[in-house]
């Protein structure tokens, strides 16, 4: 079921294939879509979808102009085990790009992706060459927390703007950054959200959370746990690593809670053979993941037992047009992420536009910015996060 404004958008990557009129059409794994319920507030509650009528235009009114050689980069996985939540991310930045540069021929800006693999290990050796090189005004990204927590100093000390289309884990923001801005809810907020959806909304009564060891798995499965409250069963609760593939132990310690629900607080890499094991063992319970799953590869390769999964997302669905853009630039449907890549990307070439091509001035204007997007609106407070922020829940079908 598809509730008020969703029936108008297209999920960011519920398929992999457009039909000739621009809407998307599930192809995954035996025509199974992710698609879009409700957006929700903190209490759980339905709020309805923002029109993207004024969304902001890379395109702008196509009489910038700027010195040759201006660029933004991008830092995020382009490969590994959750290389598409990257992908997904330089996907909808490149369709930005494309709107902008194809408009304004007085300024071509210049798009440099950065792969970090999503190992905060890596990134830190990549941000100091995204510093080092002077043609960088603008950052979209890091993508993933842990990145994000070994980097943020380097490009705060630096006066680098970086706007993250994906880092959720809430202790971000409070680490006295001056050039990080969050482009979508934090944990704390997806937390509260989704747990009382599924308390109140969805009626479980016995949730079993299962996190991995990241900074976004532990940070998210804290918040979730307390959003709970007494419907979090600590008997069943559980942590995995990154990187494991056997969950045997924990599929028999839940299929003996017999809960109605299992959250997992990680990513698609771990999500979908956990949630295959969960088929396989005997569990009946709802299989629940946020938004480090809620991509077409948890359903590729989770398969039939993606099927009847609730997703949640601080992520916006893709209205059809950007869809078909994305789709013909990209040949694939646009992810989990796409949008707010997008969305941020417009930002930086606004400000570019307005004449702000200096690290100090593009910074400032992010940080007075406040206009529309076709994710939601952008402003955001003195930390960087956004000034309001809301949850949407998907389901697999």
């Amino acid at each position: 079921m598809v509730i008020g404004a969703a029936a108008a958008l297209v999920l960011s990557g519920c398929s992999d294939k457009s039909t000739s009129d621009g809407k998307t059409t599930g192809t995954d794994s035996g025509g199974l879509t992710i698609a879009p319920v409700v957006q929700v507030d903190t209490d759980g509650k339905e709020v309805p979808a923002a029109s993207q009528s004024k969304a902001a235009d890379p395109a702008g009114d196509g009489k910038a102009t700027c010195p040759a050689g201006t660029a933004i980069a991008f830092a995020g996985p382009l490969t590994g085990p959750n290389a598409q939540l990257g992908i997904n991310i330089d996907f909808g930045i490149k369709v930005a790009l494309k709107a902008h540069n194809d408009a304004n021929p007085g300024c071509k800006i210049e798009y440099k992706p950065f792969d970090t693999e999503g190992d905060p290990q890596k990134a830190t050796s990549v941000i100091p060459q995204i510093i080092n090189d002077q043609s960088i005004i603008g950052l979209v990204g890091p993508t993933f927390s842990g990145e994000t927590k070994a980097t943020g100093k380097l490009l705060s000390d630096a006066g680098l703007v970086a706007t993250s289309a994906s880092a959720t884990n809430a202790t971000l923001t409070q680490n006295g950054w001056t050039s990080f801005f969050r482009g979508l809810a934090n944990d704390d907020v997806q937390g509260p959200s989704v747990a009382k959806y599924l308390v109140n909304t969805a009626g479980y009564k016995k949730v079993c959370v299962v996190e991995d060891n990241t900074d976004y798995g532990t940070g998210l499965a804290k918040s979730i746990k307390a959003g709970l409250g007494a419907a979090a069963d600590p008997s069943c609760a559980a942590a995995i690593k990154a990187g494991d593939k056997d969950f045997s132990a924990t599929v028999t310690k839940i299929k003996a809670a017999n809960a109605d629900a299992v959250f997992y607080a990680g990513y698609y890499a771990e999500g979908a053979p956990f949630a295959a094991q969960l088929k396989s063992g005997g569990v009946n319970a709802v299989f629940v993941g946020p938004d480090g799953v809620n991509d077409p590869q948890f359903v590729k390769q989770a398969g039939n037992a993606a099927k009847g999964a609730t997703l949640t997302c601080p992520c916006g669905p893709a209205p059809e047009k950007f869809a078909k853009d994305y789709q013909a630039l990209n040949n694939e449907a646009p992810g989990v992420y796409s949008v707010e890549g997008y969305d941020l990307a417009t930002i930086l070439f606004k400000g570019i536009d307005s004449g702000k091509v200096k690290r100090a001035d593009l910074l400032e204007f992010v940080r007075n910015y406040e206009g529309d997007g076709l994710a939601r609106t952008y402003k955001w407070s003195p930390n960087g996060e956004l000034s309001k922020a809301l949850i949407w829940i998907y389901t697999v079908k």
